[in-house]
C-alpha cells in the first residue's frame, strides 16, 4: 500500500507542475489579460485535472490488478507444490501398508525379535517424516462415523458401541493437510442386536 501512495503522490505531483507551466506560459493570442484568456486557462486547468483524475484511476486499476495477479500466482504455486505432494503421498500410502503387514507379521514370529525392533524404529521415521510434510492418518476406531473420512464396508450389531460409531478399522486413512488422501475402510456398528 504505501507503494501505491508514493506512486500516486508522484502522479500528483507531475501533473500539478503541468498545470502550473501551462498557467503560467500561456497567453492568448492577442489579449493579454482579457476574459478569453481567462477562459481558455480554466479549460486547460479543467482538461489537465480531468486528465489527472483519468490517469490516477488508470494508474490504481493497474495497481490493483497487478497485485491480484501476485496473489494469485503465489496460491496456484503453493496449490501446485501442494498437488505434487498429494501425488506423492498417494503413491506412497500402499507402500506404508504393505511395511505394516510385514511389520505385523515379523511381531508374529518369536525369532524375529531383533528384525521387529529395527522396522518399528524405521516405521517412526516414516511417521515423522509424513507428519512433517503434514499427512496424518486418519483415526477411525471407536469415532462416530464421518462419511467425508471414512468408507464403510459393512455394518455389524453390536451391544458396547454405539450406532454409527466404527467398531474397527480394516484400512488405514490418511490426509494430506486439509485434503483427504485416501479414505480409512471401517465397519460401523448398528447398535444393539
Amino acid at each position: 500500500m504505501n507503494t501505491q501512495q508514493s506512486f500516486s503522490e508522484n502522479q500528483e505531483k507531475s501533473f500539478e507542475h503541468l498545470v502550473q507551466d501551462i498557467q503560467e506560459n500561456e497567453q492568448p493570442a492577442g489579449q493579454s489579460g482579457t476574459e478569453s484568456g481567462a477562459q481558455q486557462t480554466e479549460i486547460s486547468i479543467e482538461q489537465v485535472q480531468s486528465d489527472l483524475n483519468r490517469f490516477r484511476d488508470l494508474a490504481l486499476r493497474a495497481q490493483a490488478d497487478f497485485e491480484n495477479y501476485r496473489k494469485r500466482a503465489i496460491r496456484e504455486r503453493e496449490e501446485a507444490v501442494r498437488f505434487a505432494n498429494f501425488s506423492f503421498v498417494e503413491k506412497l500410502v500402499p507402500v506404508l501398508d504393505s511395511f505394516e503387514l510385514g511389520l505385523v507379521a515379523a511381531r508374529q514370529n518369536e525369532a524375529a525379535t531383533p528384525i521387529v525392533s529395527g522396522m518399528e524404529m524405521v516405521r517412526r521415521q516414516l511417521d515423522d517424516v509424513l507428519h512433517q510434510f503434514g499427512v496424518e492418518a486418519v483415526d477411525a476406531a471407536g469415532h462416530p462415523f464421518d462419511p467425508n473420512l471414512h468408507e464403510a464396508v459393512a455394518q455389524e450389531p453390536s451391544a458396547e458401541v454405539p450406532e454409527g460409531t466404527v467398531v474397527r478399522q480394516l484400512r488405514k486413512g490418511y490426509r494430506l493437510k486439509d485434503r483427504l488422501v485416501r479414505a480409512a475402510l471401517v465397519v460401523v456398528s448398528g447398535g444393539p442386536a
